[in-house]
């Protein structure tokens, strides 16, 4: 059975810098994308940062410049590098694993996500 894990999450000063990372296991295959998504108490849960590939392929506006997506497809694990934190980054964190099977079907993974709290 195919299961993400994410750490890292913790609380920090504002201006400071975490990195989170996602390990997988069971899986028999590379996701052909692998992303974070937050979710903020109150708010809706949103996507952070996507990369396909070796590549990020998206970052939200918000922390464009301050966050950096980036895989190790071999393990597929993904990392989130996080600076220049700020209140509003407060959130639980979720790594994904999303994409098609050839003559199989689609799959969509979660992890059970890890706490960022930023304290200004």
């Amino acid at each position: 059975q195919v299961q993400l894990e994410e750490s890292g999450g913790t609380q920090v000063e504002a201006g400071g810098s975490l990195r989170l990372s996602c390990i997988s296991s069971g899986s028999r295959f590379r996701f052909d994308s692998m992303a974070w998504y937050r979710q903020a108490r109150g708010k809706q849960r949103e996507l952070v940062a996507t990369a396909t590939g070796n590549n990020p392929t998206y970052y939200a506006d918000s922390v464009k410049g301050r966050f950096t997506i980036s895989r190790h497809n071999t393990r597929n694990t993904v990392y989130l590098q996080m600076d220049n934190l700020q209140p509003e980054d407060t959130a639980v964190y979720f790594c994904n694993a999303r994409g098609t099977i050839y003559r199989v079907g689609d799959y969509d993974y979660w992890g059970q996500g890890t706490q960022v709290t930023v304290s200004s």
